[in-house]
């Protein structure tokens, strides 16, 4: 999300510089204001673990001094505010500001380790602007760091919706199914979190009534499970690993249900993109979901677990194409509501009025 902003902030006529160790797979290309910095961490004997943090915090100092900046927008509390603020020490500048988004696991997960719970506070606490992608995860905030809710802008995630359409590429059904079979897809990165055993056993319920082919993008560390539970319901040959992918709206154009059955979800920008591909999702009720997912039939909520409610919810949809027609036009037209266009300039909005500061 950060480098859609980026791109989006680029294409208004900003001077944008991304800082990080590696560059952003979805900037695999020249884009006219835009600029990027790799974090070079060097290795030294003394350091068992080489210090990313502090380099970071002098690649923002140096970049700023270069370039001029304005304000760094950083992504993430941990580390990459810390980083920031340590930049902003360095140079002594009143005006130089520090936005930081949260985006769920700097919240819910890393910031409650007892190591970092103090840093993610402090990080927190000391950026001129925050921002939450979802209520949810401004609740979460303000419940597990007591930071005043008002201190907090909910700014949601955001799609391109010229990028992903359901018309946008050319039909890759051929590729992975069969004639006459439905098309089921899920995109993570495959951490516990993301339940993607679950993924497969909805399948199979799916499968057992109808044609069907599941499709899992990304990898992770619960990939071999995956595989596992596949195998063990006699599933294996209707599901396809396609393992990690630069571009996903190709595979969600050619989608007909998308499955996000996670136990915790800080807003589903995934889900998003393929309500936006006129796909639609089945997923668990939790964290910032509701605040994405359409209505039925375009989108179904049930608590995290529910296997086979979720096979029983996908049926109709997937069985009656006039059905399945109108829950993919809703489906798109609730991901308009979070198009780039509308959810964009609220970032440019903020970013004055904490300028202004």
């Amino acid at each position: 999300m950060a480098t859609e902003l980026g791109l989006e902030l680029a294409r208004r006529g900003h001077e944008v510089h991304f800082i990080t160790y590696a560059q952003p797979f979805r900037l695999p290309y020249f884009v006219e204001h835009i600029y990027y910095h790799e974090v070079e961490v060097p290795s030294y004997p003394l350091f068992e673990h080489p210090p990313y943090n502090l380099a970071l915090s002098v690649f923002i100092h140096n970049v700023t001094v270069q370039h001029g900046l304005d304000l760094v927008h950083a992504h993430y509390a941990v580390p990459h505010a810390t980083s920031a603020w340590l930049a902003k020490q360095m140079l002594d500048r009143p005006d130089f500001r520090i936005v930081t988004t949260l985006h769920g696991t700097d919240i819910t997960l890393v910031g409650q380790d007892p190591s970092y719970r103090p840093i993610t506070q402090f990080s927190i606490r000391r950026s001129d602007g925050l921002t939450a992608v979802s209520e949810y995860l401004r609740r979460e905030t303000v419940h597990r760091f007591d930071i005043a809710a008002e201190a907090i802008r909910v700014i949601p995630n955001f799609v391109n919706l010229e990028k992903y359409r359901r018309d946008a590429y050319p039909c890759l059904r051929s590729k992975f199914s069969l004639e006459g079979e439905k098309i089921i897809t899920h995109i993570s990165n495959f951490r516990a979190v993301k339940r993607v055993e679950d993924v497969v056993g909805v399948f199979a319920g799916i499968a057992a009534r109808l044609p069907a082919r599941l499709l899992l993008v990304g990898d992770g560390p619960e990939r071999v499970r995956a595989q596992e539970q596949a195998a063990l319901l006699g599933i294996s040959d209707r599901v396809l690993f396609l393992g990690k992918q630069n571009s996903v709206a190709e595979l969600l154009s050619c989608t007909d249900l998308f499955l996000l059955p996670s136990a915790s979800e800080a807003f589903g920008l995934v889900a998003l993109e393929a309500m936006a591909c006129g796909v639609p999702v089945i997923s668990t009720n939790v964290g910032g979901l509701p605040e994405v997912m359409p209505e039925p039939p375009a989108g179904h909520m049930l608590p995290a677990g529910d296997v086979s409610g979720m096979a029983e919810a996908a049926l109709p949809v997937l069985s009656d194409l006039r059905l399945w027609n109108e829950a993919s036009q809703a489906a798109r037209a609730k991901a308009e509501q979070f198009s780039a266009d509308k959810i964009v300039p609220m970032y440019e909005d903020y970013y004055a009025e904490v300028l202004r500061q």
